[in-house]
This record gives structure tokens, sequence and C-alpha cells, in this order.
């Protein structure tokens, strides 16, 4: 391979790799698909979600590189911040691993933190919390 070819290849998987959104480069927020009471970092690629559980009422994924840092493991702070910021409470009893619930004047969303990306739902009004 000649040169000229080598170097639009790296310069092509720079474009690529290197300008994936990312939590860390977060340029604000912008309102949520499912309801535009909640936030979602501006950079985050929304797509939609299936899901089959009886207690949702829409879903949305957001594809976000290092949201949850490996396996998902790590809430992202900033980002729970400013869901509070929005007049959201954190029901931190109701936490169940990757899932967390936010209350806002009787809605509930769950948010659903992975490796790379995290699902919004919005419960039905009558879903029952645990606690």
């Amino acid at each position: 391979m000649n040169i000229s070819k080598y170097v639009t290849c790296v310069i092509c998987l720079m474009l690529l790799f290197g300008c994936s959104p990312s939590i860390n480069d977060a340029s604000g927020y912008k309102k949520a698909g499912i309801n535009e009471e909640i936030p979602v970092p501006a950079n985050a690629q929304s797509s939609t979600d299936q899901f089959d559980n009886p207690n949702i009422k829409k879903g949305e994924k957001y594809i976000l590189k290092n949201i949850g840092g490996e396996q998902g493991l790590y809430p992202p702070k900033e980002y729970f911040e400013e869901i509070k910021n929005w007049g959201w409470e954190e029901l931190k009893s109701e936490q169940n691993g990757h899932v967390h619930f936010f209350s806002k004047e009787g809605t509930i969303i769950s948010i659903v933190i992975k490796e790379d990306y995290f699902q919004l739902y919005e419960m039905k009004e009558d879903f029952e919390l645990s606690h």
C-alpha cells in the first residue's frame, strides 16, 4: 500500500473513532424524546428501544460513549445532578443494580445505565414502587 492510501486510511479511522460522543464532552443537555421534562446529554444519540415490560409506558435508548464506565458499573454523577436540577427526585431506595428511578409530579422515570448507552423509560401511571 502506498503512503498516501495509508495516511488516508489512518485519518478516516481517527475521524471514525475519535469523534464518538462521550459523557465527558457533553455540551449541555436537551429534552428527552419520551418526556420533555427530563434532560439527556445533548450529544447522546437516540434510537428506538424495544421493551416488553407491561409497567413501561414508553422508552428510548441513547448511545453515549463512557456513560456508565466499564460494564455500566458507574452511575454518571454529573448527569444525575442535572436531572435533579430539572426538578426530579432520585429514589435511591428503589435503585436495583443498573436501574435508577426518578420522580417528578407523579411521573416516574427509570434510567438503565449500561456501558456506552442508557435507556430511559417512562413508567405507567399505575406503576408501584417496591418501597
